[in-house]
């Protein structure tokens, strides 16, 4: 029997559409039934790799975690990685397949429906029921002409939708009766029903809203979800500097690490659980600051040659030289890895117009940058320690160590059979750089990193502090979600699927 669907929609950007789709995989996964995220389009430079290489969206490899299977490349067929303004790197089907420009946005529409049905055909074959999620607000009608996630999708899969709105942001029963009344007739007949998420206060104030709502657009609500301030869920695209940098009690033996704010930042998600430690304060660094800090990390970026300019144009390169000249630490991850070496080379002009950079200088590296892309998940081990990390890189750049730089790390890749090196570290052993993005989420790795520069404080190191797993996150989201919910009325919608009401 092919599956059933349900998709979930909403007013607007950032509303919750992808955690909540992720609670619902893991709802009715815990139900006995064979779940499957989709997401036809994704734009975010939040990326994940699958166990055979394929590049796809953090979100939907969080939903795939919900769901309990690997995630791969049809759970998000259609990927856009935004490198500045108006330009952005287009993946398909876990691949890269050139650059999109925002002047033909419908060229994702004209070249890539037929990868997105094809991929969407082969989930209903082997799954139960599959949850479908769409992008900002069906009804941005200057977009419709173009649309491949939201209504075209909820069409083509024959799904009822369920509408989303925050009302931490204002404004959301206005936003949810207007999206109503700019869609078609025939789109709107596919609303089934909609949540309210994000809310804070006494609910009673609100019900007669809702029910005004539900006179006005003729469909139900099937819930009011209350804000979670303490959701630990990986984000699907936005640094969510509040999150990261939230402020801790200042207490004897908290570590500063400045957080280095560059252009296009990409897998932000590296540096959750480093949020997470409790004797560690983040800090958002978007300029030279006359601030102590024990290290400072320059984070992943789609658009190096960007982000090196940026760093030097906000003095942030020269930030990194003092704290070294007080016994500090700088990291790069990916990106900022790349910027930290002696020179660029970009003999294709791949990543920009210029075939040379000069670097920070910070690490003797140099980065050749080449049109194949490296996607491939890994595991290996600290050079210096042998703590084990695992992980994955997802990067277009080749980067050569020189003398006096020694590599990171050991790791292998699911195909090889000998460790080979990664990363680099300097002579004084102050300076780090790696490919790989999830080395953080090691609490061992994590925990002896921080522990060194707590020994450059004189201070005394601490044992791992792992907190909880990605699996009981989601069991403890999808149990606050249901608590919520018109179950019930889900069910029916689901089984009625886009009957009339």
């Amino acid at each position: 029997m092919p599956a059933r669907t349900l998709m979930i929609q909403g007013t607007g950007s950032e509303v919750g559409k992808s955690v909540l789709v992720a609670a619902l995989c893991r709802l009715f996964t815990r139900q006995g039934r064979r779940v499957a995220p989709f997401k036809a389009q994704n734009m975010s430079n939040n990326s994940f790799v699958t166990p055979d290489g394929e590049e796809i969206g953090r979100a939907q490899a969080v939903q795939a975690a919900a769901c309990r299977i690997p995630p791969r490349a049809d759970f998000n067929p259609v990927l856009i990685k935004p490198s500045g303004e108006c330009e952005a790197q287009l993946v398909v089907h876990g691949k890269v397949a050139g650059l999109l420009v925002a002047s033909d946005f419908g060229r994702v529409r004209r070249e890539c429906a037929g990868v997105v049905q094809d991929a969407f055909t082969r989930l209903v074959e082997e799954f139960d029921l599959i949850i479908l999620e769409g992008a900002g607000s069906p009804a941005e009608i200057n977009l419709r002409d173009y649309d491949i996630v939201n209504m075209y999708m909820a069409r083509l899969a024959r799904a009822p939708v369920v509408l989303v709105g925050d009302i931490d942001r204002g404004g959301v029963l206005a936003a949810l009766v207007g999206t109503m009344a700019l869609l078609s007739s025939e789109d709107a007949q596919l609303i089934k029903g909609f949540l309210i998420n994000k809310f804070r206060g006494d609910v009673g104030l609100l019900m007669p809203g809702v029910r005004m709502v539900e006179d006005r657009i003729a469909v139900p609500c099937l819930g009011v979800i209350p804000y979670c301030r303490d959701l630990c869920l990986p984000e699907e695209d936005a640094v969510r500097w509040d999150a990261l940098s939230r402020t801790k009690v200042p207490t004897p033996g908290l570590l500063r690490i400045g957080i280095a704010e560059l252009p296009c930042i990409s897998n932000s998600t590296d540096l959750d659980m480093l949020a997470g430690e409790p004797d560690v304060q983040l800090v958002r660094i978007s300029q030279t600051v006359d601030l102590p800090l024990d290290a400072l990390i320059f984070p992943g970026t789609k658009n190096t040659p960007q982000a090196l300019r940026y760093v030097r144009d906000r003095g942030m390169d020269r930030l990194a030289r003092r704290l070294l000249d007080q016994g500090g630490t700088v990291v790069g991850l990916c990106g900022g890895y790349q910027i930290l070496g002696r020179r660029l080379l970009d003999p294709l002009k791949i990543e920009s117009g210029e075939t040379e950079l000069q670097g920070l200088d910070l690490l003797e590296v140099e980065t050749i940058f080449a049109p194949e892309k490296m996607t491939v998940q890994v595991k290996g081990i600290h050079r210096e320690t042998g703590t084990p990390i695992e992980g994955y890189e997802v990067h277009m750049g080749r980067t050569v160590l020189g003398q006096g730089t020694a590599s990171l790390f050991e790791v292998t890749g699911p195909q090889d059979s000998v460790r080979r090196a990664e990363g680099a570290i300097s002579a004084d052993g102050r300076v780090l750089g790696t490919y790989i993005h999830g080395i953080f989420d090691s609490s061992s790795f994590r925990r002896g990193f921080l522990n060194r520069l707590r020994v450059t404080r004189g201070w005394a190191p601490l044992q791992p502090h792992s907190g909880s797993s990605l699996d009981e996150e989601l069991d403890r989201w999808a149990d606050f979600v249901a608590d919520c919910l018109d179950l019930s009325t889900l069910e029916l919608i689901i089984q009625r699927g886009i009957l009339a009401q």
